[in-house]
């Protein structure tokens, strides 16, 4: 591979209509990753067989497989978004076009985009009602099916109001959403006017459908959020909070009565260190310190991507590691299991480890250490069931002092495939 600029996370999928048999192909044949670095500072040789990983051993120790040289590169769990909104993404430079096909595109690219940065799984929240009823959640469940194989999208079904005789449609809406298959449950009960029966009326239609839940919410009325939490404490598979913005503008003591509530109750919280991703949200981070500290699981994502709440926005996990890290909220290898562990845990996706037997869903970044690669992520291979999905290569080259010939300086270069 060229030394060359170049990001390759769009032409990993260059024809989807022949993915199925590219990836029957991959699952029976076996892939070696050589040389690469582990987070306890070991350099070892993964094999990959199908989906999943058949073994580790000490550098150059293990044969067999098409190769890839990972000398230079931290080999980690791939992380997940927990909380995206793809159906507005990419809107921020001027209205959508607001029919299926734009949707679908915009929902494809943007979950491509995440991709590259090393996301193997994005879970995201979906209008649904009004007038544009659920053509929006049929556009991101066929952009889900298109990307079979590179990245598992799980669509959240939001339904703007569920109580009183305005929110009969909505409830109807919803159950016809997870019908369609909706993966989860869910919507902003804030905006409702009755929150605590929006909240009951999700988590029927969840316990029914056997799916789990996650609401977009403040959280910041702490006898609305133990409401919650009591009603949330026997759901299964799972309820899951965000961004939860609200709860770092109480009280120190309100914060820790309300992180006790949902850690009883087994509730997640997914933090968006990027500022929320609406325009009443910027600014505010949940307490991440202090949820933790009391036992509560807390995943991290990225929420808007350059759409109207947003005008920025990278969607990159490693990013919002960073801004967890540099913000103090947690050391650097949490705030990584906060995109990565967390964040798949919250997916209902099984635990990966560098280790035989684990899922092969893998991040490799040119670098050395947590730290080092959430400061300076540059070049990146993602791995997504055993297979190389993406690959970004960065080349930074300096010019001596006048201006003309370039320096002679080590370069930051992408994995070799042999």
């Amino acid at each position: 591979m060229s030394d060359a600029p170049h990001d390759s996370s769009h032409d990993s999928h260059g024809s989807h209509g022949s993915h199925g048999s590219h990836r029957d192909a991959a699952q029976a044949a076996s892939l070696l990753l050589c040389g690469a670095r582990l987070t306890d500072g070991r350099t070892v040789d993964v094999r990959l067989s199908g989906a999943r990983i058949e073994a580790v051993g000490t550098a150059g120790s293990l044969a067999e497989g098409a190769r890839i040289d990972l000398r230079g590169y931290l080999l980690l769990p791939a992380p997940a978004e927990p909380h995206a909104h793809l159906d507005q993404a990419l809107t921020a430079g001027g209205p959508p076009a607001g029919d299926a096909e734009d949707v679908q595109r915009r929902v494809t690219e943007a979950a491509l985009l995440q991709l590259g940065h090393g996301a193997t799984a994005v879970r995201t929240h979906v209008r649904i009602g009004g007038v544009q009823g659920l053509h929006a959640l049929e556009a991101v469940l066929r952009a889900a099916r298109t990307l079979t194989g590179l990245v598992e999208v799980q669509p959240v079904a939001a339904p703007r109001l569920l109580t009183g005789v305005a929110g009969a449609d909505g409830y109807a809406m919803l159950r016809d959403a997870l019908k369609m298959g909706a993966a989860v449950a869910g919507g902003c009960p804030d905006l409702d006017p009755d929150p605590s029966g929006y909240a009951e009326a999700v988590l029927s239609l969840a316990a029914e459908f056997g799916v789990p839940v996650d609401l977009h919410t403040a959280a910041g009325d702490p006898a609305r959020l133990a409401r919650l939490a009591a009603m949330a404490g026997g759901m299964r598979p799972g309820v899951t909070l965000g961004p939860c913005h609200g709860l770092a503008a109480l009280p120190p003591e309100a914060v820790a009565a309300a992180a006790e509530r949902l850690a009883a109750a087994g509730v997640s919280v997914a933090a968006l260190p990027q500022g929320g991703c609406g325009a009443l949200e910027r600014g505010g981070v949940a307490p991440v310190r202090a949820l933790r500290a009391a036992g509560v699981r807390v995943c991290a994502g990225s929420g808007s991507l350059a759409d109207l709440a947003n005008p920025v926005g990278r969607g990159d996990p490693l990013e919002a590691a960073f801004l967890l890290a540099s913000h103090g909220h947690c050391d650097a290898g949490a705030a990584y299991e906060a995109v990565a562990a967390q964040s798949r845990a919250v997916l209902g996706l099984p635990r990966v480890r560098v280790e035989a037997g684990f899922p092969a869903e893998l991040l490799a970044v040119r670098g050395d250490s947590v730290e080092g690669v959430l400061s300076h992520a540059y070049s990146r291979l993602v791995i997504h069931r055993g297979r190389v999905v993406s690959r970004t290569s960065a080349v930074r080259e300096y010019c001596d002092s006048a201006g003309s010939a370039p320096l002679d300086l080590p370069r930051q270069s992408s994995p070799r495939q042999t």
